[in-house]
């Protein structure tokens, strides 16, 4: 796969092959959590995104004390390579390669493709939970380049960097003000961040979920607006987990250097009082 700007995708072929390497830990992270428990990648570390990966106090991530508490507990050290995959085309699975790479680790891959491509293609399958040696892991402080917070976005309104909103149209528009059965988890208020584009994550993958080529990547997005003369760019969704996997895509597999991504995203910008939206219904 090197077609793309760095080495950071793996296939189902190459997981298949590296099943009992012990320098490799295989996780995955779902967005239903209970997929993890019906069938998994024999040895792999299944995370909660929510009850695992999220402090139970405030809406934030972990700290880098207890992120590295939890890697090492599950048996997974900074010598570790860490190959993430899920449901959902692998939302939250690059939502935790972006989790790693915040703090500081780079010894992270995709797999190109869901957990649905692995089980499609009749791979062998698990139900049992591995149990690995616990190893020591010590995370990074964090990383403000490729994480964006609510006041930075405010300020780049009056700049040249380019935002893109990677929810389904319905949701830029403000017809929707969150996806279909998850209007208990809206904001306030249905619509976009002003001069945001609108380019839907799901235009970057083909129909089994891997990703598209790199030459049409950089065309979706140039066509677009987002990739243009160098600007920054800082990507969003609702939550963090769709707005991840773009920039997945932007600084991953295009190259392109100033990409952050702002997990506030619209359940904080929506609810924030005194700063703007646009709507097109």
């Amino acid at each position: 796969m090197t077609e793309y700007a760095k080495d950071v995708l793996v296939s189902t072929d190459w997981v298949a092959e590296h099943l009992n390497d012990d320098s490799i830990r295989i996780v995955e992270v779902d967005e239903n959590p209970a997929l993890y428990a019906e069938a998994h990648i024999p040895g792999a570390i299944g995370f909660d995104w929510k009850n695992d990966l999220q402090d139970q106090v405030k809406r934030d991530f972990l700290g880098p004390e207890e992120f590295g508490a939890l890697m090492g507990s599950r048996g997974i050290s900074n010598d570790h390579t860490v190959v993430l995959y899920g449901d959902r085309n692998n939302w939250f699975a690059a939502y935790t390669y972006w989790y790693f790479r915040y703090y500081g680790h780079d010894k992270v891959k995709l797999v190109n493709g869901p957990r649905e491509k692995w089980i499609g293609e009749g791979r062998e399958t698990s139900t049992e939970v591995p149990s690995y040696p616990e190893a020591t892991f010590k995370a990074g402080e964090g990383d403000p380049a490729i994480r964006a917070r609510r006041d930075e976005v405010l300020k780049a309104l009056e700049s040249e960097t380019r935002l893109v909103d990677v929810r389904s149209p319905q949701e830029y528009s403000g017809e929707l003000i969150a996806m279909a059965g998850y209007e208990q988890e809206g904001a306030q208020r249905a619509g976009h961040i002003p001069g945001a584009a609108s380019v839907p994550w799901a235009k970057a993958v083909n129909e089994d979920g891997t990703f598209r080529s790199a030459d049409e990547l950089r065309q979706l997005y140039e066509e677009a607006g987002v990739l243009k003369d160098g600007s920054p760019v800082i990507a969003y969704c609702r939550i963090g987990e769709r707005s991840a996997h773009t920039w997945f895509v932007l600084h991953e597999l295009l190259g392109a250097d100033n990409v952050k991504n702002y997990d506030g995203s619209w359940t904080e910008w929506g609810n924030l009082v005194d700063v703007p939206i646009e709507k097109d219904v």
